[in-house]
């Protein structure tokens, strides 16, 4: 790690409303200020332009306690700073860190107790913290409410889903700030558990776009032992104020100090490749805990799960019919259940022939018959396997195929007894050489009264990875908090779900053309997402004439989500014999890289299209993948992102002439040219759908 850092600031003054502190490249300002009453408030600008006006901050305490006023400025100290650090898997080998900070040190007059607010300005945006000092007359203490306030000028469009603390699986909304409505939404759109409370309250991250054409975006950072940040929205004055998630009692965290809050961030750009290339919430996180990171590994694996999905195969032995005798321990096989030694053996063997590095298996394990909807606490103990499904056998063929195989861990949201179980649960992974585990966290949380997005289950996702890495053991999380940049401290976090992922378009309405143009300016900001992409056969009615679901995108598009939607983990998630079918197409899903040397959002533009050129890690090799939304497009791409002086063969995987994500979503078509980093190439993306190119140097 190269790092620079400076005691003083030259970007530091007072403004007319003010203190204020300006980004490294002066875009970005701040203004800080104590009202009349000592309330902490601050201001944001871009290139002079107000974004952010007077906004207030403090943290409310239980039994009346708020440190939100009657605040005296005691003290003021700035650096700057400007580090590279890599990471062990991502979009890049090396991350810059570049920002300009001051801390303002407060003390509550009536209390006499401290409060620091620590702020960072990035080129890309800002963010602040709350971090209270150990002091004697504030040790142990509860959070009732954070009173941090986005005061926003404009009626801005949003991209935005419901506040609900229990699941981020719905589809994104587009309207202005002044429309945002949940009680508006159909909320049996899928599954869930349908947490919430509020009409106006939504998720962050919140991706907006000012009438000006100014792109912002609200989110948090670190979010380590605290619970995860909701908005509540005013739409009639377009303030948005935290609303932090409770557990069952109302209480929002209990905290020792010292300690600090997570970082609220505001991403700010007129160019939207800004917001969506920005690593700074991976910045704000803290350095790898992990000494050792030579067994964190990126994958590209293939799967017993979409089979269940589409109704082809049962997570369960018995069957639903049988779930009183499964009960009783009677179990009564039912002929549908996919995670038998035999299947298994079969995906090892597609796994092996078409270079992929694992195999995942759900519904391994006894319990399924007896889980969904009755939410007991004991279902799962994650290690005793369904009676046609022989663990050394299993692993032995693998092995001797060099596949590894990726463990699954429904929870069914009892949370208690899978921490009982866990280590139990990784000695087993260990015995058998499982690199990686694929949790999952369907369901109310077992105890009740606790939120998915609670301050337990903060920690309980956290705890999980950092127990993992005492096991040298990954972690793919499914239903759990969306991401805050905690795989930089935990890089054995190696992907998450926490969005609504690719399987709802095989039993719901489905994700809309424009959901994949969406996802990079929200929910992956925070982190590598398992988004389960590449499946070809587009209608559901190829198994089920009655069904009428389908993936909402071309097959082409589907190509293009392995390099738009970035994870170093991604599975080939259709049926191996789709896969035969299309053999051609299914040639870039085998060369796609899923870890990265460098890359370039070429275009971007939230809702409607999203395209980028990624450099594979330690090769001359380049993979560009281009999606749209419900429209089609057409665009001229100049290749200057390839090595100059040498020429590569450019294999593009595009939609047919006459595709549509719903009329003809499988027709597409290969061809190969040649190219240069002076070339330039033309892509045709049709309805819903895609292009997917590899360039590869020719010698």
């Amino acid at each position: 790690m190269k790092k620079f850092i400076l005691g003083f600031i030259v970007c530091f003054g007072i403004s007319s409303w003010g203190q204020e502190i300006q980004s490294p490249s002066k875009k970005i300002s701040v203004s800080f200020s104590l009202t009349s009453e000592g309330k902490p408030a601050y201001q944001v600008s871009y290139l002079n332009q107000k974004i952010v006006e007077e906004s207030e901050l403090g943290i409310a305490l239980k039994n009346n306690v708020a440190l939100d006023h009657g605040f005296s400025l005691i003290d003021r100290v700035t650096t700057t700073v400007n580090e590279s650090w890599q990471p062990v898997l991502g979009e890049q080998a090396t991350i810059q860190n570049v920002y300009n900070q001051i801390t303002y040190y407060l003390l509550q007059k009536e209390t006499n107790r401290k409060l620091n607010i620590i702020f960072r300005v990035y080129d890309e945006g800002v963010a602040f913290r709350y971090d209270i000092p150990k002091q004697s007359n504030l040790n142990y203490f509860v959070v009732s409410d954070e009173k941090t306030h986005f005061n926003l000028l404009e009626n801005h469009k949003a991209f935005w889903i419901p506040g609900d603390y229990d699941s981020q699986e719905y589809a994104y909304n587009e309207t202005n700030l002044s429309e945002i409505d949940n009680s508006k939404l159909d909320m049996n759109n899928g599954i869930g558990v349908k947490s919430i409370a509020s009409p106006y309250r939504v998720q962050s991250p919140l991706m907006l776009k000012s009438p000006s054409g100014i792109y912002i975006n609200i989110f948090e950072a670190a979010v380590v032992n605290y619970p995860v940040m909701h908005l509540d929205v005013d739409p009639k004055k377009f303030d948005l104020k935290s609303d932090l998630v409770p557990n069952a009692i109302g209480d929002k965290a209990y905290l020792q100090a010292p300690c600090a809050s997570p970082w609220r961030t505001i991403m700010i750009s007129n160019d939207a490749r800004d917001i969506v290339g920005s690593k700074m919430i991976l910045n704000l996180n803290e350095p790898s805990k992990i000494t050792d990171t030579s067994w964190i590994k990126p994958m590209k694996y293939v799967g017993i799960w979409w089979e269940m999905h589409i109704g082809k195969a049962t997570w369960d032995y018995a069957g639903s019919q049988n779930a009183q005798n499964a009960a009783d321990g009677q179990l009564k096989p039912s002929g549908k259940h996919g995670a038998t030694t035999a299947n298994t053996k079969r995906y090892i063997d597609f796994a092996a022939k078409h270079g992929f590095d694992g195999v995942l298996v759900e519904g391994w394990n006894a319990g399924w018959e007896d889980w969904f909807g009755n939410w007991k606490e004991n279902v799962f103990d994650f290690s005793t396997p369904y009676p046609d499904f022989n663990l050394k056998e299993v692993n032995d063929y693998a092995k001797a195929k060099g596949i590894k195989m990726i463990m699954h861990h429904e929870t069914s949201g009892s949370v208690a007894n899978y921490e009982r179980h866990l280590d139990r649960a990784f000695e087993l992974m260990q015995q058998y050489g499982y690199p990686a585990v694929k949790s999952g966290y369907v369901g109310k949380i077992i105890p009740r009264g606790e939120y998915h997005d609670g301050q337990t289950m903060v920690n309980h996702y956290n705890f999980v990875a950092q127990r993992a890495a005492d096991y040298k053991l990954m972690v793919n999380s499914h239903e759990s908090s969306r991401p805050t940049g905690y795989s930089r401290t935990y890089p054995n976090y190696i992907a998450a779900e926490a969005a609504r992922g690719n399987e709802f378009n095989a039993w719901s309405v489905g994700n809309p053309p424009m959901h994949e143009t969406i996802l990079p300016f929200t929910r992956l900001l925070g982190g590598p997402m398992d988004y389960t992409p590449g499946i070809f056969e587009i209608k559901m009615n190829i198994y089920d004439p009655a069904k009428k679901e389908q993936v909402h995108t071309t097959l082409a598009k589907q190509l293009a989500l392995y390099v738009t939607l970035y994870s170093p983990l991604q599975m080939a998630a259709d049926l191996p014999e789709n896969y035969e079918k299309y053999i051609d197409a299914f040639q870039f899903i085998k060369d796609v890289a899923v870890d990265w040397d460098q890359s370039y959002y070429l275009e971007a533009e939230p809702g409607d299209y999203v395209t980028v050129a990624r450099k594979t890690k330690g090769k001359d090799e380049w993979f560009l993948g281009a999606i749209t939304d419900e429209n089609p497009r057409k665009t001229v791409l100049k290749l200057n992102f390839l090595t100059p002086g040498k020429k590569y063969k450019a294999t593009i995987y595009e939609d047919g002439k006459d595709a549509h994500w719903e009329k003809n979503p499988k027709s597409y078509a290969i061809k190969t040219i040649q190219v240069t980093s002076e070339s330039k190439i033309k892509l045709n993306l049709a309805n819903g759908g895609g292009t997917a190119i590899s360039f590869i140097p020719i010698k």
